[in-house]
């Protein structure tokens, strides 16, 4: 997903194959966890070229193809850390809120010029899927958590296996079907989203509270 070239060609694949493309879901992610401080470069580049790039790479590889069907949507997978950020996923949260602002402004843009193309921005919460089995996960992450990497992945694990994959997918294609700007799924993406609503930036006292019972936990 962050080879733009890659992408273009699977998107002409995909239109000799099929004929026309009228769904385009854009879901390819990973994560970090490290401190702000602590992220490279390196670290910044990888996630940002899958999981922001990526998205950037698939809608505009896909619109003239979801224009000429005329009835396509995109839908853009943001996150919950599209809504708030959380400790030690700034990288990650960088990633989420980008894809957040772009696929809300492809949106207005579209409606603007009356094209035959929704969007649709998703924000899950936890999702029982392998991302984070899969992630990387700094030795900073242990100065901020009091875990160290195995157990800091292990308790993600079990926090994250909140909604089942074909749950989430229902909710999607629910807001699909309705042309729904937005989708939260799992109560705790619309926890998170009344969370920043009632507080606004007051929502960070209140993670870092948890953050810190958290790591009181972890050095015991």
């Amino acid at each position: 997903m962050a080879d733009r070239a890659a992408v273009l060609a699977w998107a002409d694949a995909c239109v000799r194959e099929h004929g026309r493309v009228h769904l385009l879901f854009n879901n390819a992610g990973v994560a970090l966890s490290a401190s702000a401080e602590a992220t490279t470069p390196e670290d910044f580049a990888w996630i940002m070229g899958i999981n922001f790039w990526g998205v950037v790479h698939g809608t505009q590889a896909f619109l003239p193809h979801l224009r000429a069907s005329g009835d396509g949507h995109v839908v853009n997978i943001s996150s919950v850390f599209g809504i708030i950020a959380m400790p030690t996923q700034s990288a990650y949260n960088a990633s989420k809120f980008a894809v957040r602002g772009f696929t809300e402004a492809l949106r207005m843009e579209l409606e603007m010029e009356g094209a035959p193309v929704g969007v649709t921005c998703v924000h899950p919460g936890g999702v029982a899927t392998s991302i984070v089995a899969s992630q990387r996960v700094h030795a900073s992450t242990e100065r901020m958590t009091g875990m160290d990497p195995a157990r800091h992945r292990a308790l993600s694990e079990k926090l994250i296996h909140r909604t089942s994959p074909r749950s989430a997918a229902r909710q999607v294609l629910r807001g699909v079907q309705r042309n729904a700007r937005r989708v939260l799924v799992g109560g705790d993406a619309r926890m998170a989203d009344l969370l920043a609503r009632l507080l606004g930036a007051g929502y960070q006292s209140v993670l870092m509270a948890g953050a810190r019972r958290l790591r009181r936990a972890g050095t015991r």
